[in-house]
């Protein structure tokens, strides 16, 4: 695995949290803890690469917070702080913050141990997987909120309809994210862990698929004796790790779809069984049988009573089947911190989405174009991209006006597009069209001869590919594919994001009658070999 920092303070639970210096304060995760810390009356500083939206809502509650990385930061509030807060995937120990911190005697710790302490006392809800993290997340306090609990949460996105990555709740309950890319989700002590699914990822960090299994079998060690596991059981290694636990004693509520075919230890689990689901325009109806144990029928950490069964039966607005499951695993969440599980599915009913997954830009309203729409999501691994691309299709047939769907899709990572760029290629077969753009390096050095070719090479000959090396001639190369009541997809870690509005504004001018001129290499599959950087 990667080196760890030299800063990093071994006894983080012994740092006085009065004075808090964030470093990367404006990242999706960071701000969310700067929100709790402002809310629970610590003076914050902190500084970013670059004024943004997130920067500037924290200014406006209080925060002293400086564009650029230097020494001088730590003394933005009038005095060194007391602990200074940094992620070590995207921070360099050579930030000067970090080496002033280190010559003053200041403890350095992880946003991990951060959010750790700030959970502290409270019934801990920590939401793991592969993919799905963030809306599960998500999922779980809408649902909590919906029935009447005011959790406080850290999500690694911005809810949609609440419009804030984090929140200082009046209630016991604290529901987080538990990132494993660099297993700081092994810093946590769940009251009630969930974990989506399993899939090698990551392996930068962890080097083989071995490891990253390992690190959610540690998280389950950490799971208080009490505790309850949610788990999975459509997926394998999820439902592995399930029948584990189970053998421990430890209280597991599993579910899944009533079509799966599972080892009698695995079915022994399910607890939610998704009977049915209907597709529509509005999204996905959705029927649940559930086992609900009784708190009372809590014995030597297992449910051993009688259970209620219940019915569910409620939509979840943001489509795909991935959204169905974990909206499944939000109300079990729910209901093992003790909350109503036909509230949580009435809460699950009013989720809007998150920032970035699936988030819906906007559309064409006349000319040559009508209907077309424009959606931007955060996938980028194969899985993700098939899920995502899958709901896709299935909005476009349930909307039953002949739409295609386009994706526009820009890899992240050298070493995760090398590792995975077959998946990639079939992942991405599943739209009509397809723009890719060149790799977002994010942290990676380039790798010589590697270029988003190396998965548009293998892609399946049905579909229009193009290779759009650049960004800036996208949107008119995307335009040029759409036609009436398509579905334009953006996904992608990296920068891609920012071509949404830009492409729907494209699909406007063009519906309008104005020429836009096309881009991109219209490419047709050959031998991998020939690009492959191998």
């Amino acid at each position: 695995m990667s080196e760890q920092h030299a800063e990093l303070n071994t006894d983080p639970d012994t740092v006085d949290l009065s004075r808090v210096h964030l470093v990367g304060i404006g990242g999706a995760g960071m701000s969310g803890v700067a929100r709790i810390l402002l809310a629970r009356g610590a003076k914050v500083s902190g500084s970013d690469v670059k004024d943004s939206r997130p920067v500037r809502a924290l200014r406006s509650m209080g925060a002293e917070i400086a564009v650029g990385h230097k020494a001088e930061n730590l003394q933005l509030t009038g005095s060194l702080p007391t602990v200074v807060v940094t992620s070590f995937a995207a921070i360099p120990k050579e930030n000067p913050e970090l080496q002033a911190a280190a010559e003053h005697g200041i403890p350095v710790i992880r946003r991990s141990d951060l959010l750790a302490e700030l959970m502290e006392g409270y019934t801990q809800v920590l939401i793991a997987g592969t993919h799905g993290k963030t809306s599960t997340t998500s999922m779980a306090v809408t649902a909590l909120q919906g029935a009447g609990a005011d959790p406080s949460f850290a999500i690694g996105g911005q809810l949609n309809r609440a419009g804030t990555n984090a929140h200082h709740g009046s209630g016991d309950i604290f529901v987080a994210e538990a990132d494993e890319s660099d297993a700081s989700l092994l810093r946590y002590r769940p009251s009630i862990a969930v974990v989506t699914n399993i899939e090698p990822d990551h392996l930068d960090y962890f080097g083989s698929p071995e490891n990253y299994f390992q690190v959610f079998q540690d998280f389950a060690e950490l799971i208080e004796n009490d505790g309850v596991l949610v788990a999975c059981l459509d997926d394998k290694h999820t439902a592995d790790l399930a029948v584990a636990c189970a053998r421990r004693g430890i209280t597991v509520l599993g579910y899944g779809t009533s079509s799966q075919t599972r080892a009698p230890e695995v079915a022994d689990l399910l607890v939610a069984e998704v009977t049915g689901t209907q597709v529509l325009a509005a999204g996905t109806r959705v029927w649940v049988q559930v086992r609900v144990p009784d708190a009372v029928a809590l014995q030597n950490n297992q449910f051993v009573a009688a259970q209620r069964d219940i019915a569910l039966d409620y939509l979840v607005q943001t489509p795909g089947y991935h959204m169905v499951l974990n909206s499944v695993a939000a109300v079990l969440a729910g209901a093992a911190a003790g909350a109503d599980p036909q509230k949580l599915a009435e809460g699950v009913a009013s989720f809007a989405g998150v920032r970035r997954r699936f988030e819906y830009h906007g559309d064409v309203s006349s000319g040559a174009l009508h209907g077309a729409k424009v959606y931007d999501d955060y996938a980028h691994h194969p899985t993700e991209v098939m899920a995502v691309l899958t709901a896709a299709r299935e909005q476009v047939l349930a909307e039953a006006n002949g739409g295609k769907v386009i994706a526009c899709f820009q890899p992240h990572l050298y070493s995760r597009t090398k590792e995975f760029y077959q998946e990639f290629a079939q992942a991405l077969s599943l739209a009509d069209a397809c723009v890719v753009l060149d790799i977002f390096g994010a942290r990676e050095t380039p790798v010589e001869g590697l270029t988003s070719r190396i998965i548009t090479n293998a892609m399946e000959e049905s579909v229009t590919v193009r290779y759009e090396p650049d960004m800036a001639a996208a949107p008119a190369t995307v335009a040029s594919l759409a036609g009436p009541h398509d579905l334009v997809l953006t996904m992608g870690a990296g920068s891609v994001t920012v071509l949404a509005p830009e492409i729907l504004q494209h699909l406007r001018l063009v519906s309008a009658g104005e020429a836009v001129e096309p881009h991109g290499e219209e490419l047709k599959p050959h031998a991998v070999e020939d690009q492959a950087g191998r």
